[in-house]
């Protein structure tokens, strides 16, 4: 017996249902980007809350802060506090607040070690006080991303993006939302691989400020000495 449309429709509508043929807009709840134009191709019209977005990118300061700092200063004028897990480098304060960043509202958690980092993402995702996490977890496997999606859409309130090296394309990920990020002369080449929906058929290209001085600084413990720092990487 035949399914009216009708009715099929309202299955749809009813559940979280993709669509290979088209984008899904609803009901996907999303932090605007700053950017109209990745804003039109983003489910929901921003960086989801509730989901995992893992962002790739080809090396550490190609722009990839320039492209999530607009709605990061958006979610901090609102109160909304920010935890920043694991960066590569230690966040540049002053580029921050340039960016319309509230410090106040920015939490900076380090990890020793991977295992450490995961469960660190979790608590936070979990617990729904933030509204945004950023993650560097460069070797996470697919049972650990698979724990940070669940957590994500147990807090719901939190938009979780997690930063990867480029070549983690090539794997399986349970994140509804991926892009990859490469330089493209005085842009960033943004590339929807993934997403509730079709692909992306070519790359956004979005203008990134130089220089960028988002994140600069070397991270130093107190026990190491500064001749082992790394190096200050703008992003």
């Amino acid at each position: 017996m035949a399914v009216p449309t009708a009715a099929l429709e309202a299955v749809l509508h009813r559940h979280p249902v993709w669509r290979g043929g088209r984008m899904v807009q609803s009901p996907v709840r999303a932090e605007p980007s700053g950017h109209a134009g990745l804003d039109r191709e983003l489910p929901g019209g921003g960086w989801p809350a509730g989901a995992l977005t893992e962002i790739l990118c080809a090396s550490h300061g190609i722009g990839e802060l320039q492209l999530v700092l607009p709605a990061l200063a958006a979610l901090s004028r609102r109160d909304g506090r920010i935890a920043w897990l694991a960066p590569p480098h230690l966040p540049y304060a002053p580029g921050l607040a340039a960016a319309g960043l509230r410090l106040e509202f920015l939490t900076v958690v380090r990890a020793p070690g991977r295992r450490d980092a995961l469960w660190a993402a979790e608590q936070v995702l979990r617990a729904g006080a933030c509204r945004a996490l950023l993650m560097w977890l460069p070797r996470a496997g697919y049972g650990e991303l698979r724990r940070l999606a669940l957590a994500a859409e147990a807090g719901a309130a939190a938009v979780a993006l997690l930063f990867r090296p480029l070549q983690a394309a090539q794997e399986s990920s349970p994140a509804p939302l991926r892009l990859a990020l490469e330089p493209d002369g005085g842009q960033l080449a943004v590339r929807i691989f993934k997403r509730r929906g079709a692909q992306l058929a070519v790359p956004l290209r979005i203008p990134i400020p130089r220089p960028v001085h988002a994140v600069g600084g070397a991270l130093l413990s107190p026990a190491q000495p500064r001749s082992q720092a790394a190096r200050p990487c703008p992003a």
